[in-house]
Formats: structure tokens, C-alpha cells, sequence
């Protein structure tokens, strides 16, 4: 696959990234239920053998879990990945998730992530969630300490507006900013994306996919039975009236890839990617042979007809026959 430059870094990334969400296993609040650490390692495996060149992941996957299997998968490689990681979520004793972005806390979380990750440095160190707003400020200093002491590589955001980008930015440049973006969720495309396009800070799109719904394997019968302890099985786009209308955008998707021998998950992914100011995917796996029907949005590119198509179809109000 080809690299892009991400943002104001030296860090030249394949077009799709692999997400480690959910191979951080049950037993925390977004989770996507059990998983078997071995399908992950296996998972991370076969999308380095594919090409992809970079991984993300957040201490607070599986609280902790999840960087600690991505440090499994990469011991023993010769040529390792980029690895990219998140602060801000912390967790107490009981498992419960809140935000804290006070200097003392994110100095803690940097050496927690370092330990388990088995590395001196972090690649990509960002801010998981701006939350508390009112110590955005602290948080983003701090990172800024952090890069210049070594301990990571390069700073970047995660779930910023851009007017709170423009905060961090008073203070030091951001590299990377990582918002969710996919054909059901565009809230990003009427400021955040140009504000990043104005400042040259990359953009790594989370859940192109949109957590699964748009990969071509999700059915209504699979969205019935997902499990308790699977964040998706309480979030509206999995549950009817939304589901069935999903569902009928990726038949469409489907259609489209059948001309080019694609997945719905790849013209997913490559929707997302239609736009040059979005540097990157991240496209979660759990298994792998989940890699397969994934890998090739790397290089497929839409037609412009297509998109056209896609985009009447998601809202139809922007269709020009509309």
C-alpha cells in the first residue's frame, strides 16, 4: 500500500490502520463482548502481513487490556508497526471510567501505556476525549512535556471540536486529530474537517465502518442477539427503525463492490477515504480472517458516480434530482 504523511509529523502511514477497540476484551463499559486473545494476536498478525503499517489503541481498551495483547503481538517482529495509543480515560478499582486530563494523572497514564506496551517511546500519544473542557489546556501542556522529554514521538487529539482544537493549537501544533466518520455519522464534515485541512493536522477516522453495521456481515438476526455486554446491543443504529434503513445502505454498498470485487466494508472504507483531507482509517478486526474483506479499501477508490450514488442514497435532499 502507499503511505500519506500524517500532518505536521514524520510518520508515513498506510491508508488503513488496524483498531484495537474491541480485542480489548469484556468486562468494562464499551466493551463488544468475550474475545480470544489468540484470534487477536492472530487478527494484528495478519494485518501487518497485509501491509498495514500502524496500530491504534487507548489504555482504556479492555482497561488496559488491549495494549497489553498488541505488546504480545509484537514481540519477537524484526519490523514493527507504528503504535499509537490514548490518555485521558482512567479507570478506578471498580472498573468505572472517567475523564481526567490534570498533569499528574496524564504523567501516570504515559508510564502505564509504556510498561504495557513494552516500548521507551509512544509514536502517537493523544487525548482520548476533551473532557473536562476547562482543563484541555493542562492536558494538551503536559503532552506537549511529553514529547519534548522523549517520552512519546508525536501529539495528537481525539473527539475535539474544532474550536477546541484552536485552544490546543494556541499551545502547541497537533498533529493528528482521530473523529468518528462514516456514511452515519458526518458531523465532522461541516468544520472539523477544515479546520484541520487549514492546519495541516491529519485526520485518522475512527469506525468507518460504523462499528461493524456497514461490513457486510451485520444482519438483523445478528443485531437481535448481540450480547449484554456489547456496547452496540444499546446503541440506536443497531435497533430498528434505524437498523432495517442501515442495512438497506449496504446492499447498496454491496452492489457497488460486486462490480469491483469489494466488500461493503471496503466501499465503506473507501467513502470515508474519498476525501484527501482524511489522512487514514482505523478499521477494527477481531479475528483473522476479518482482514481480508478489509484490506483492499487501502487502494480501491470510488467513482465519482458512485459517491454521488451513495451519498443520494444516505440524504436524499443532496440529490441533484431531488
Amino acid at each position: 500500500m502507499q503511505t500519506r504523511r500524517l500532518g505536521n509529523s514524520d510518520l508515513e502511514i498506510t491508508p488503513i490502520g488496524f483498531g484495537a477497540w474491541a480485542i480489548g476484551g469484556a468486562g468494562w463499559a464499551f466493551a463488544w463482548g468475550e474475545q480470544d486473545d489468540n484470534e487477536s494476536v492472530g487478527a494484528i498478525h495478519a494485518a501487518l502481513d497485509a501491509g498495514i503499517n500502524w496500530i491504534d489503541t487507548a489504555a482504556v481498551y479492555g482497561l488496559g487490556h488491549s495494549e497489553e495483547i498488541v505488546a504480545k503481538a509484537l514481540q519477537g517482529l524484526s519490523q514493527k508497526p507504528y503504535v499509537f495509543t490514548k490518555c485521558e480515560r482512567v479507570w478506578d478499582e471498580s472498573g468505572k471510567v472517567s475523564g481526567s486530563l490534570k498533569a499528574d494523572s496524564l504523567r501516570r497514564e504515559v508510564e502505564g501505556s509504556l510498561k504495557r506496551l513494552q516500548t521507551d517511546v509512544i509514536d502517537l500519544y493523544q487525548i482520548h476525549w476533551p473532557q473536562p473542557d476547562e482543563d484541555i489546556e493542562e492536558g494538551w501542556t503536559t503532552l506537549n512535556e511529553l514529547k519534548a522529554e522523549g517520552k512519546v514521538r508525536w501529539i495528537g487529539v481525539s473527539n475535539f471540536s474544532a474550536a477546541q482544537m484552536k485552544r490546543a493549537q494556541a499551545i502547541a501544533p497537533i498533529t493528528s486529530l482521530q473523529p468518528p466518520y462514516s456514511l452515519l455519522a458526518r458531523e465532522i464534515e461541516n468544520d472539523v474537517l477544515p479546520y484541520a485541512a487549514e492546519n495541516n493536522i491529519g485526520v485518522l477516522a475512527y469506525s468507518p465502518m460504523h462499528s461493524g453495521l456497514l461490513s457486510g456481515a451485520f444482519t438483523k438476526e445478528r443485531a437481535a442477539s448481540l450480547p449484554a455486554d456489547d456496547w452496540r446491543s444499546r446503541n440506536a443504529d443497531f435497533q430498528e427503525p434505524n437498523l432495517s434503513s442501515n442495512l438497506e445502505l449496504v446492499e447498496l454498498l454491496r452492489e457497488i463492490g460486486s462490480d469491483h470485487g469489494r466488500t461493503p466494508g471496503e466501499v465503506a472504507i473507501a467513502w470515508t477515504l474519498r476525501d484527501t483531507v482524511v489522512t487514514a482509517a482505523i478499521v477494527g478486526a477481531r479475528r483473522p480472517d476479518q482482514i481480508a474483506g478489509i484490506i483492499g479499501a487501502g487502494e480501491f477508490r470510488l467513482s465519482q458516480m458512485e459517491i454521488t450514488q451513495i451519498d443520494a442514497f444516505v440524504d436524499p435532499a443532496e440529490s441533484p434530482t431531488a
